[in-house]
C-alpha cells in the first residue's frame, strides 16, 4: 500500500484520487453512527465528509492510529458503524479474510465502502502490458461480480456504487486532459467499462424482529346478564353504562 500512496502522487494517479475522493465524500456523508474506521492510506483524508463523531485510520505503516494488517482488525465484534476500504482487497493477500473480519466487526445494519481497480476496462488491459512489479498493476484487480459472489456468502449485501475513471490510463497529464469527455460518455455508453468501482455494502442480520412494547386497550365488556333476567326464579336487575 506504500507503493500505491507514491504511485496516487503521478497525473494518472491523482486523477483516480480526484475520482474516489468525490464519490466516497458522497457515500460517506450520510451514513450515520458512533466509530468509523478507514483501513490504510493514511495520507488521505477519505472520511472528511464524515458525520461519525470518532474516525480512525488503521493499517500497516505510516501515520495511523493502530497498526495491524487488514485480515486481523483489532475490534471487537459489532463495534463498528463505517469501515472504509480503499483499494485494501487488490493488494491484500488474503482479500477473502479482509470481508470476514469487516462482518465481524459491523455493528447490524452497519456499512462498508469499498474501492478496486476493474479488470474489465482500459486500466484492465493495460494491467497486461505494463510492468506488473509497478503500482498499481500488480494488484488482483478483483471482477465487481466476483466480488459480489464473495458478499453473498456473508452477512454483507451490496447497496449502492459506482463507476469511475473513464479516461484511459495515459501517464501523462496532457493526454489525461485530452480524454476529459469520456467522463460523461463512459457513465452513459458503457457504464461498467471504467477503470474503477465503488460498492457500499450493508451487514444484514437476519431473523432479527425489532421488540417494541404491547399496548392494550380494554373496552368496556357488556354484561352477561340482561336486564330483567330471571335466574333461580328470581327477577335480577343489572345495572347497564347509562346508569353507572
Amino acid at each position: 500500500m506504500t507503493a500505491l500512496h507514491a504511485w496516487f502522487a503521478t497525473p494518472l494517479g491523482r486523477y483516480a484520487l480526484a475520482c474516489e475522493q468525490r464519490y466516497i465524500d458522497h457515500a460517506v456523508a450520510d451514513i450515520f453512527g458512533y466509530y468509523a474506521v478507514q483501513v490504510g492510506m493514511p495520507d488521505v483524508p477519505f472520511l472528511r465528509e464524515s458525520r461519525i463523531p470518532w474516525k480512525g485510520v488503521v493499517g500497516e505503516q505510516g501515520n495511523v492510529a493502530v497498526g495491524c494488517v487488514p485480515f486481523h482488525l483489532p475490534f471487537a465484534n459489532q463495534s463498528l458503524d463505517l469501515v472504509l476500504l480503499p483499494h485494501v482487497l487488490d493488494f491484500s493477500p488474503q482479500p477473502h479474510q479482509v470481508l470476514r473480519e469487516v462482518e465481524r466487526v459491523l455493528v447490524p445494519e452497519g456499512r462498508a465502502v469499498l474501492t478496486g481497480f476493474n479488470p474489465y476496462s482500459l486500466w484492465g488491459m493495460a494491467r497486461r502490458l505494463k510492468n506488473q512489479q509497478c503500482p498499481p498493476w500488480q494488484g488482483r484487480f478483483i471482477a465487481l461480480h466476483r466480488l459480489k459472489d464473495w458478499l453473498r456468502v456473508l452477512s454483507l449485501e451490496p447497496a449502492g456504487g459506482a463507476f469511475l475513471c473513464y479516461r484511459p490510463p495515459f501517464e501523462g497529464e496532457a493526454w489525461l486532459a485530452r480524454c476529459a469527455f469520456m467522463e460523461d460518455a463512459g457513465d452513459r455508453w458503457w457504464p461498467a467499462a471504467a477503470g474503477v468501482y465503488g460498492l457500499e455494502v450493508i451487514k444484514r442480520v437476519h431473523g432479527m424482529r425489532l421488540l417494541t412494547p404491547r399496548w392494550q386497550t380494554y373496552a368496556p365488556r357488556a354484561l352477561a346478564v340482561p336486564v330483567g333476567s330471571k335466574r333461580d326464579g328470581r327477577l335480577i336487575h343489572t345495572e347497564t353504562p347509562d346508569d353507572l
